[in-house]
């Protein structure tokens, strides 16, 4: 009897190693005094967005904080006015009436801090979630614009993730470096009374903050060097996340018996993830456990001091009362700028994450002139086209030539990996070519505006998106051409669409997508349909369609090819596909192999030739 063998235990996640620049913690070589400099920065960076977001609530911010500071300082003055009468001698009732004054005084200005306070949380409120807008939409226009061969770069998504938590830290951030600017004022007018009592109490009470803040700022720093080594991992997480539970793969998660070993991976990243956050533990405890007990000392001394100062009469009881008062506002004032520091400090790290993932994508975006490209579109050349994609060995195309003119149908054939769709992505300037040169009516697109070049552009890529939109946006994709639908019902009767969606619940409005609340779901087939539509619907000079009908039955994959060839007389048309008998609609068909053209010619030429587009006919037929 064969023994039963064990169970093959789950592989666990990549570890994900880089080198380079992005293998170097951004902190890792910068000093103490470094670090704290850079405070001002972030707080006129933080300022300037806030500026140019809403200029009246950052003025408001602004006279609150200088409106708190002040009441700070006359609160230390009438309480010194106050406590001389009450402390003194004399009857209690005229010693009320003689310090009534100075304590209205201490009420009005408590009253204008509350108030002030109050203020400053509105005007942070109408800053806030603007912001955070502002910057979020930043970051998503930046992904967008720049070219897509930045997507191939090694490091760009993990950039981008760790650009996502400066979003994140943009909803706190004017609220930190408020409170820091109001604890300065409040420490500057509240250390002027203290240092006027006695010039030896200020230097105490910072050296009793002090260490607080040395710690604040090592630990916002053990927990930036937590989080630059957890990037990778997180966004990896993040996109198991999301295959796992988006609706869409429920089936082949399912079916696939894939449920326990994405659980397995899952689990595996995050405790990868909390493994390095508990090992800096003791760094942080070691840090708080020594600055407090430095502050500790140096606070116990400036009360000390105070006691000795009152205790042999050095100065007298009311300014001693005055001097708990202001020691207590100093205190407070300096903790809180320490905290508010090492926050602003923290905010500072991940800011920079975001300018710098904003400043790379600023240069990849594309910036090729300033010329434009206009409908019709006779004549797209390429000549000796070459694109290698970043960290291959091979060019995914290689030294291609190629004359495409109006009113031509190319069908583009070739095993997987061939560079089909590489080819497409250089003649629409999706990708710039490394050597030769592709040219729209003579004029080379490496030297025009790109958006010039896709306004003539309709692509049914083979990955294409499902927009949780209405129906009718997934046509027009937002960029309707008439303010009626007669021509969107156009190009989903061209596609065979029409009745699919006109037995949609709202028709036309109806929600694409059955993930929420009444929304619902195309067929796989249907979507392409759909996709084809969108292409038709553009009514573009060059129309690229990229394994358009793979998802569809036999009679929808008829119509469309049907239609393809009906509107093919006034633009350009390429046709990628792996259907060879759908090539007979064109005019002329290229077979790719590694990245070359290595046959040419009709259909019927290609048939009677002993090549590849032969093999793959025959071989095509006989399944």
């Amino acid at each position: 009897m064969t023994a039963t063998s064990s169970p093959v235990p789950p592989p666990p996640p990549a570890e994900i190693t880089y080198s380079g620049q992005y293998s170097v913690n951004p902190l890792g070589e910068a000093g103490f005094r470094s670090l704290c400099a850079q405070l001002p920065t972030v707080l006129a960076r933080i300022t300037a967005l806030a500026w140019n977001i809403d200029r009246r609530a950052v003025l408001l911010l602004l006279g609150c904080q200088l409106a708190t500071g002040v009441a700070a300082a006359v609160l230390l003055a009438a309480t010194a006015k106050a406590m001389a009468p009450i402390l003194g001698t004399g009857a209690v009732s005229d010693r009320l009436r003689d310090a009534l004054p100075a304590l209205v005084i201490v009420a009005c200005a408590s009253a204008i801090t509350r108030t002030s306070m109050a203020v400053a949380r509105y005007a942070e409120r109408r800053i806030t979630p603007r912001l955070t807008t502002a910057m979020d939409t930043a970051l998503v226009e930046a992904v967008c614009r720049v070219e897509a061969a930045a997507y191939a770069v090694d490091g760009f998504s993990d950039r981008q993730e760790a650009a996502e938590m400066g979003v994140t830290r943009t909803h706190v951030m004017v609220m930190d470096a408020q409170r820091f600017m109001s604890a300065l004022i409040r420490m500057v007018t509240a250390g002027a009374v203290v240092t006027v009592l006695n010039p030896l109490m200020l230097p105490l009470l910072l050296l009793a903050v002090t260490p607080a803040g040395i710690g604040a700022i090592l630990t916002a720093r053990v927990d930036y060097e937590i989080h630059y080594a957890n990037i990778a991992d997180r966004n990896v997480r993040g996109m198991t996340r999301w295959w796992a539970t988006t609706p869409k793969y429920g089936d082949e998660v399912r079916a696939n018996g894939m449920t326990d070993y994405l659980l397995h991976w899952y689990r595996a990243l995050s405790e990868r993830v909390d493994k390095r956050t508990l090992a800096a533990a003791p760094r942080t405890l070691r840090i708080a456990l020594l600055s407090s007990l430095a502050g500790g000392v140096f606070l116990a001394a400036t009360w000390g001091l105070l006691a000795w100062l009152a205790v042999t009469g050095r100065i007298a009881p009311a300014i001693a009362a005055t001097a708990v008062v202001a020691v207590q506002t100093t205190l407070a004032a300096l903790s809180q700028l320490v905290m508010e520091g090492a926050a602003v400090f923290h905010t500072s790290l991940y800011l920079g994450d975001m300018q710098a993932f904003f400043d790379n994508a600023a240069e990849r975006a594309p910036k090729r002139g300033g010329s434009a490209i206009h409908a019709p579109v006779e004549e797209i050349r390429l000549d000796e086209v070459t694109y290698q994609y970043p960290g291959k060995d091979k060019p995914a195309v290689d030294g291609v030539s190629l004359t495409l003119r109006r009113g031509e149908i190319l069908a583009v054939v070739g095993v997987n990996g061939s560079g089909k769709s590489t080819l497409t992505r250089l003649i629409t300037g999706i990708y710039l070519a490394d050597k030769g040169r592709v040219t729209w009516n003579g004029t080379d697109i490496a030297h025009v505006d790109p958006a010039t070049v896709w306004s003539c552009t309709g692509l049914v890529p083979q990955i294409f998106a499902q927009w949780p939109l209405r129906a009718r946006e997934n046509v027009t994709l937002g960029q309707p051409r008439s303010h009626d639908d007669r021509q969107v019902w156009d190009a989903v009767e061209a596609v065979g669409m029409r009745e699919a969606l006109e037995d949609l619940p709202a028709g036309l409005d109806t929600l694409l997508a059955r993930e929420i609340f009444g929304g619902t779901e195309l067929s796989g087939g249907q979507w392409q349909r759909l996709a084809c539509s969108r292409a038709l619907y553009r009514r573009p000079p060059l129309l690229i369609l990229d394994e358009p009908t793979s998802q569809m039955d036999p009679h929808g994959e008829h119509g469309i090819f049907e239609k393809i060839k009906a509107i093919s007389g006034d633009r350009i048309t390429i046709v990628v596909t792996h259907r060879l008998e759908n090539t007979r609609i064109a005019d002329h068909i290229i077979v790719m192999e590694q990245g070359r053209i290595t046959e040419q010619g009709t259909y019927d030429e290609l048939v009677h030739t002993a090549g590849t587009f032969a093999d793959l006919l025959r071989l095509s037929q006989d399944r």
